[in-house]
C-alpha cells in the first residue's frame, strides 16, 4: 500500500500515513469544507491496512490544534478503529498532543482515552 502524505492547509491537517512503518499522523487544524471527502480515502486505506495486519506495533499521533465537530466524529471513529485493532492483538499506541496550557484539549484527550479498552493512550503536552 502506498504511503499517504497530504500537506496541511489553512483548513486541513497534514496527513502522514506511513504504512510500511505503521506510523500515522494528523497535524494542524481540521475544518475542511467537506470532511467526508477529505478523510474518506485515507481512512479507508488505514482501515484496510489495519485489518490485514496480523501483528506488530502501530503508532498514531493526533496533533491537532483545532478541529470542528464534524472532524471530531472522524477522530472518534479513528479511535474506535485503532481500539478494535488493539483488541485483535496489535500493539496500538495513540499519542494525543496538546498545548501544555490548553486545559480544554487536555480534558478532551482524557475523555477520548477513557473510551479505549485495548489501545495504549498517552497524553503528550507541548511546551
Amino acid at each position: 500500500m502506498d504511503n499517504i502524505k497530504i500537506e496541511r492547509t489553512e483548513r486541513t491537517p497534514e496527513v502522514n500515513f506511513d504504512f510500511s512503518r505503521n506510523t500515522f499522523v494528523l497535524r494542524g487544524e481540521s475544518y475542511p469544507e467537506n470532511v467526508p471527502k477529505f478523510y474518506g480515502d485515507p481512512i479507508k486505506q488505514l482501515q484496510e491496512h489495519l485489518n490485514n495486519l496480523e501483528d506488530g506495533q502501530v503508532s498514531f499521533d493526533f496533533d491537532l490544534v483545532y478541529f470542528n465537530s464534524t472532524s471530531a466524529k472522524v477522530i472518534i471513529n479513528l479511535f474506535e478503529t485503532l481500539d478494535a485493532a488493539a483488541e485483535r492483538g496489535l500493539d496500538v499506541t495513540i499519542n494525543w498532543h496538546y498545548d501544555a496550557d490548553d486545559d480544554n484539549s487536555a480534558e478532551l484527550g482524557e475523555e477520548f482515552g477513557e473510551d479505549l479498552e485495548s489501545a495504549n493512550f498517552k497524553l503528550c503536552p507541548r511546551d
